[in-house]
């Protein structure tokens, strides 16, 4: 299939749209600062889908659901389906360019229910993957330590690295989106430099590689099913878990120029940079392995570590972890970006209880201070049971992708329905608008229904796919709190409508 090029209104593609008054004829006025370029958007959501996050994180997740041949071949193919949700996404994006993003969408195209729902499973996602980014960034921060200092990584210390992790990236987004930009704008040399630093390196140094063959076919399975094609389709976690987090770009137009086009440019080239950057990588550690079981079964707690540890020695693999870890720093301080924009658009349409805190913004930095520390704290509640639990961070990635990826779909299909209705932005992908929203819709719902079934054989307490479960109390809840918050919640018709003029004047402390 060949990827269409889109098309956007007037002679110039990239001449500018206002705007901020562009906001107010969504129903917003302007609070947040506009000081994010459209190489900033772009590098959010590079940043968020972090290769070197998301595929080093669950690359022992794969070693044992499919193994190599479902880890290559699943990427190539998860990544083409997400190419299409990202192009569909990034239309609805350029026509209704908020930080509510998604559940704004829903709400125009759909309805208030629509929106609601939307939202709720969005900030489910954005939160789940605070927790997965910052607790996997956690767990090899420890084998880091273990490989210089010989330290313990037990789940109460990697709770405390995690718990730091979090405050450090609190701490750097109260200083404004100027200074996330600029991360964000490092974060994606340094991926890309550390893509290429890690594959070149484990393609010169060791002495044996694996054959082409074990890396395109060898098919593992340790998961205690039989049937190789549910296995397969479980393995598929680690490359849908990892193409997640593209609306970042989305939330955080409210602070970028030219955001009706460069939001949505910013999407989709996230999306297919991460995928050829994240093939090589995985092509890379894969051919490097040494010993299999031996990965799998690290003292390290991290098998991609093991690998390194193989492969370059105890040097080699210490500075390399390096490498990987300051990546993840990059990404999860680039999701609580997004997950606290999201915090606030919600609030300033009366969603969560205790809405009118949630929507406050600095009026030193222009940047939702409560809304990150409810972001960070909500997160590190995520993860606690992984200190009783090793099976905990699976469910956690798992919320991630439960949550955020039917939230992507919802729009687009609304879009669809809506048919002539809807008004496309500057940048569209005219013919093709409806066939790659379809094949968007098709895929996001078979992925789902793959991520709330069980990950191993048999199931138990400590083997269940609590997805669901996450999945389940995240809809009672809101539909719980629906009937408390319905008459406050709604999206502004137009700005300077009686609410939004009273509710306005408290945005700002």
């Amino acid at each position: 299939m060949s990827i269409p090029t889109p098309r956007w209104s007037g002679s110039d593609p990239v001449s500018p749209v206002d705007e901020e008054e562009r906001l107010r004829e969504l129903g917003y006025q302007p609070v947040l600062a506009r000081r994010m370029g459209g190489f900033g958007n772009f590098a959010i959501s590079f940043s968020v889908i972090s290769v070197l996050s998301g595929c080093m994180t669950l690359y022992g997740f794969g070693m044992g659901t499919g193994g190599p041949a479902v880890m290559l071949w699943g990427w190539l193919g998860v990544g083409l389906f997400v190419l299409c949700v990202g192009m569909a996404l990034a239309e609805v994006t350029s026509a209704y360019p908020t930080s509510g993003a998604l559940y704004y969408m829903a709400d125009r195209l759909g309805g208030r229910k629509w929106g609601w729902y939307t939202g709720w499973l969005n900030l489910l996602g954005l939160l789940g993957a605070i927790a997965g980014i910052d607790y996997g960034a956690a767990l090899f921060t420890g084998a880091f330590l273990h490989l210089q200092w010989g330290f313990d990584p037990t789940p109460g210390s990697t709770m405390i690295i995690f718990m730091c992790i979090l405050l450090l990236h609190a701490t750097l987004n109260l200083f404004g989106v100027k200074l996330v930009s600029v991360l964000n704008s490092i974060s994606v040399w340094w991926h890309l430099g550390g893509v290429a630093l890690i594959v070149g390196v484990l393609a010169v140094v060791p002495k044996n590689h694996q054959s082409p063959e074990f890396v395109f076919t060898e098919f593992v399975n340790g998961t205690g099913w039989e049937n190789p094609i549910y296995v397969a389709a479980i393995g598929l976690l680690l490359a849908q878990y990892t193409f997640s987090g593209y609306d970042a770009s989305a939330h955080l137009s409210e602070e970028t120029s030219n955001a009706s086009v460069t939001a949505a440019r910013g999407i989709v080239r996230a999306i297919w940079v991460s995928w050829i950057a994240g093939f090589a990588l995985l092509a890379g550690l894969t051919f490097a392995i040494q010993d299999y079981a031996g990965a799998q079964n690290s003292e390290t707690g991290v098998p991609p570590a093991q690998i390194l540890i193989d492969a370059l020695g105890t040097g080699g693999a210490t500075a390399l972890l390096l490498v990987v870890i300051v990546a993840q720093l990059f990404c999860g301080n680039a999701e609580v970006a997004a997950a606290s924009r999201m915090v606030f658009a919600f609030s300033r349409d009366n969603a969560l209880p205790g809405s009118s805190l949630w929507r406050k913004v600095s009026s030193r930095t222009q940047t939702p201070v409560p809304a990150v520390w409810l972001s960070v704290g909500f997160a590190c509640l995520l993860a606690l049971p992984s200190l009783w639990s090793a099976t905990a961070y699976g469910a956690v990635t798992a919320i991630n992708v439960i949550g955020i990826t039917p939230a992507y779909a919802i729009p687009i299909y609304l879009k669809l329905r809506a048919g002539n209705r809807f008004e496309p932005g500057p940048w569209n992908l005219g013919k093709w608008s409806k066939p790659i929203g379809w094949i968007a819709v098709v895929w996001v719902a078979i992925v789902t229904v793959i991520f709330l079934l069980p990950q191993a054989s048999p199931v138990t307490v400590d083997t269940m796919n609590y997805a669901s479960v996450a999945l389940v109390t995240v809809l009672t809840l809101a539909t719980v709190w629906w009937f408390v918050a319905r008459r406050s919640y709604g999206t502004p018709q137009a700005y300077g409508s009686a609410r939004e003029q009273a509710e306005m004047s408290d945005q700002i402390v």
